[in-house]
Parts: structure tokens; sequence; C-alpha cells
């Protein structure tokens, strides 16, 4: 969930969404960023130009909308992802699934939490949103690939025990012959490396650590240990509100000087 003041109703969250709804797209990596559900998780789209293969990460809500950019791009998904298990980030998990049979992917170490959905509903006196059998865990260092694209995993925890943040890059083709096989006109040596952060570091802050699980001297280990050693130039984009830089954090962000 979003650290207190970072995200607002009325005129802040109009404001972002106008950001941050923008399609990014740079060689042939489609990226969309769109706000969702009562608090304004970013969930990001991230799409291959030329094989149509994509990853969703952070469905928190409004599926309907993530639907229609996928159709709109007719892209297929590969995988759906979740930085963590708090309900604004993995609301809409379920009914995506059942959408589009695409496996979801948590640490494993946030499973318990996404367990205890009811009890995060409670809390926000919210319904219960459907819940769906996750199976597949991802882990330091694992690579996620859609296409000529990659998204290299770092376990931030700290927000949350399995809170992970996502290096997306450009990625090698698959072997000959494996489904999906990337074509060379997919790659290019222009494509920025963005940094998905989830609630683990926003622009000016830090994830909230007063919820179960947290823990301020772990996020503080997990962005001084696997986000500022990333480049100056490193975009982010956190889980709620607008794009960062490594490079201005590590510089004016004052949970960290």
């Amino acid at each position: 969930m979003a650290e207190p003041g970072k995200v607002s109703s009325g005129g802040r969250a109009d404001c972002c969404y106008t950001f941050l709804s923008m399609a990014f797209m740079t060689s042939n990596l489609i990226h969309e960023v769109i706000p969702v559900g009562p608090i304004q998780c970013n969930c990001s789209i991230l799409g291959d130009k030329l094989t149509h293969e994509a990853i969703v990460v952070d469905p928190g809500d409004d599926v309907d909308r993530i639907l229609e950019i996928l159709r709109r791009h007719d892209l297929k998904v590969r995988a759906i992802v979740s930085t963590h298990t708090h309900i604004d980030h993995v609301g809409g998990l379920a009914d995506l699934h059942k959408a589009t049979g695409a496996p979801v992917l948590i640490h494993h170490d946030d499973l318990d939490l996404y367990r205890h959905l009811h009890v995060q509903a409670e809390w926000m006196g919210v319904p219960t949103p459907p819940l769906t059998d996750i199976k597949d865990f991802v882990k330091e260092a694992d690579t996620l690939r859609w296409g000529g694209f990659a998204a290299r995993v770092l376990h931030t925890p700290g927000h949350t025990p399995g809170s992970i943040s996502l290096v997306v890059e450009e990625g090698a083709a698959r072997p000959a012959g494996e489904s999906g096989n990337t074509p060379e006109s997919s790659k290019s040596s222009i494509l920025q490396p963005r940094l998905l952060a989830g609630d683990t570091l926003f622009r000016g802050s830090i994830g909230r650590t007063d919820l179960w699980g947290g823990s301020y001297p772990q996020i503080l280990d997990s962005i001084r240990e696997k986000l500022l050693v990333l480049p100056d130039e490193m975009v982010v984009y956190s889980g709620h509100g607008g794009l960062t830089t490594i490079g201005f954090e590590r510089e004016n962000n004052p949970f960290l000087i």
C-alpha cells in the first residue's frame, strides 16, 4: 500500500493519471502505465510490438481497462506479476488470470500475505477480491522474458517480506525452436532500461513499513544494496505516483541521504 501522503484523491490523482496513462514506446517495447483502483496503483502493461507477447505487472483493479489495452495492441500475456501482495496491487490477479490463462507470479515470501487478503480488505473497509491459486514464484536473479525483452528480478524486502523490483531491459532471443522465438529485428540498442520498483521506492520517499511484515532497516538495505547500485539515469516507475530516477533519489531522497 502506498506511503501515506504520496497518493491522494482528487486533483493529484487526475494529474497522475494524465501523465502515466500514456503509452511509452521505445524501440519495439510497448509500455503502458495506468493507475488502477481507489488507491491508484500503477499497473504496467509491457509488450513487444513484433511478437505481440506481453507481461502485466501489478493488476490491482480495473481488469476491463487492462484487457482493453491488451486487445488494442493485440498482445498475448505470458505472465502476470505482482511486486508484492498488498490488496491494491493484487485485486485483479484472479480475474486477469481467468481472462488470459497466464501464470501468476509473486515472491514466495508474500504468499501468506496474499492468502490473508480478506484481512486486508476488512482493514480497508472494502470487499475481498477473488483469489487465485498461486503456484509459480520468482526469486532473486530470475529473468522473465517476453518477445525481445526481459525483466530481471530483484528481491527487495522491507515494504513486505516478498517485495520485488523489476529491471526491464532487452533480452536475448530464445533458442531456436522454442515457442515465441524472437526475431533479431525485434531487438534494438536504443531501449533505455527502466526499474519497476513497486512500493519500495517513490519519488522523494520510500514504502511504508508499519504494516504486517514491514521492516524499516530492511527496506533501507534493499534500496541501498539493490537499487542505488543501478545507473543514475535509470528511470524508476513506482507503484504509485510519478516517475523519478535513481540519480535523483540518491541525491535528494531524505530517507537515503
